[in-house]
């Protein structure tokens, strides 16, 4: 696999999929993870789901972010392999070096969700809220270090061949969570009954098994053992530890500019109305279900054209990218279509349309997916692109392009149309695709003209 990228455009197409597939079906699972969570704090009251919403959106972004930061792995590593099969101490550096950034980085998070109440207070959330996300949080930050490792292992068996590995554990994680919500939150089989922190416990719970899982499975897999990944784990190798943050930070500030974009709008649509509100969320919802397909291609590619970048192969590169953009955005064709056609069967899906008490709410949500059709094929293209020349070892610039795309044209537009004009909500939505226009034509502009840019290998 590593040793002779494919000569052919179908072979590259075959790898391409076996490599996305499992990452897609992982990233899906873990959104059940957390889908979990809300179904059983639901049944605890609108002001417990309240404080879990709140504190798992900070605690998300936290780890999302940090993902990104030991996602730098992933195009390390697939050069070293691109450059020798057998890069043993090559990746072991890596990864060890990896595993220092994420597990530092996991502790500041743990400190600002510390600082959970005085950011409620700031953003005027409700004392009775408060007063449960506070100790809930306090619980959910010792979910921070295995969370952050195991999407660090993660990343390395995907790297290494194995994607299937994360699809299964993620599928294993959301049992365990399920399991952990109905032992803790409600006090069965004898545990404690401990209303929300329960959850959180249950929390920190399955991120502590996936990371154990992911140990055991390495440690006893026959081609990832060879690697040894936690030999002399206490050596610093400086310039690769540079080599992580030079790559990593810029994935993490990425993901940190998208997000943010997207929170503003979710605030933005409250300041407008309930019903916009309500509205926003179900057609964002869908969305967000549907972008894990073309994140999924994207992180494949950045292996795929990481292999060839490492082998020094230009051809290589230039089919993965091919292939990658013609997977992403063939998919998003689909989903938008559905928007445009089927609204009333994906609203169904989370409300009954047809209700009379859901009628502002169901038209709301249609003229958001009008413009959610659009925006699915710039979300893919942006998602691709960035995975495309991560795969090239170039960070620094396409997070450039994302803290001015997300927040310059699309915050400034949304802001303008959203509370400014008669548009409202439609304004808000239409600000976010500005952003996702600008960030992805930047971003396939970069990649097209990689050669000229200097990004490919000598």
């Amino acid at each position: 696999m590593f040793q002779k990228p494919p000569l052919h455009w179908t072979d590259e197409l075959r790898a391409m999929l076996s490599l996305a597939a499992p990452m897609v079906g992982a990233n899906l699972l873990q959104m059940a993870v957390f889908a979990v969570d809300v179904v059983f704090v639901a049944r605890l009251g609108p002001v417990a789901l309240a404080a879990s919403s709140l504190s798992i959106a900070l605690f998300g972004l936290l780890i999302w972010s940090l993902s990104g930061l030991v996602g730098a792995v992933a195009p390390l590593v697939a050069a070293e392999l691109g450059r020798r099969a057998h890069a043993v101490r090559e990746v072991r550096r890596t990864v060890r070096m990896t595993g220092w950034a994420g597990m530092l980085a996991a502790v500041l998070a743990m400190g600002v969700c510390l600082l959970g109440e005085p950011l409620m207070r700031v953003t005027g959330q409700q004392e009775d809220v408060i007063a449960l996300a506070v100790p809930f949080l306090g619980v959910l930050m010792w979910a921070a270090v295995p969370a952050v490792m195991a999407a660090l292992l993660r990343t390395f068996v995907a790297t290494m061949g194995r994607p299937g590995i994360g699809t299964a554990i993620t599928g294993m994680a959301v049992a365990i969570n399920a399991l952990g919500n109905w032992l803790f939150v409600f006090g069965n089989l004898g545990m404690p009954e401990m209303g929300l922190r329960g959850s959180a416990v249950s929390s920190v719970v399955t991120s502590c098994a996936m990371l154990l899982a992911y140990v055991v499975v390495i440690r006893t897999d026959r081609r990832l053992r060879r690697y040894r990944l936690m030999g002399r784990w206490w050596k610093v190798e400086w310039k690769r530890l540079r080599d992580v943050l030079h790559i990593g930070l810029p994935i993490m500030a990425t993901i940190i500019a998208e997000a943010g974009m997207f929170n503003g709008a979710a605030f933005m649509m409250g300041r407008i109305g309930e019903v916009e509100l309500a509205a926003h969320t179900i057609a964002l919802q869908f969305a967000a279900i549907a972008f894990q397909v073309p994140f999924g291609v994207a992180q494949a590619a950045t292996i795929r054209v990481g292999l060839a970048f490492g082998a020094c192969d230009r051809a290589a590169i230039a089919r993965a990218g091919r292939v990658a953009i013609v997977l992403g955005i063939g998919f998003m064709v689909l989903t938008a279509s559905a928007m445009l056609f089927a609204p009333h069967a994906i609203l169904s899906i989370y409300i009954d349309p047809d209700a009379p008490q859901n009628a502002a709410m169901v038209v709301l949500a249609i003229q958001y997916m009008v413009v959610a059709a659009a925006f699915q094929l710039f979300d893919g293209a942006q998602a691709v692109g960035a995975g495309l020349l991560r795969g090239l070892q170039d960070t620094r610039v396409p997070m450039g392009f994302a803290l001015f795309g997300y927040w310059v044209p699309g915050i400034g537009t949304a802001l303008w149309l959203g509370l400014y004009t008669p548009l409202g909500g439609l304004g808000v939505w239409i600000g976010l695709m500005v952003g996702l226009v600008v960030v992805a034509t930047l971003n396939l502009w970069r990649w097209r003209n990689r050669a000229r840019l200097g990004l490919l290998p000598a």
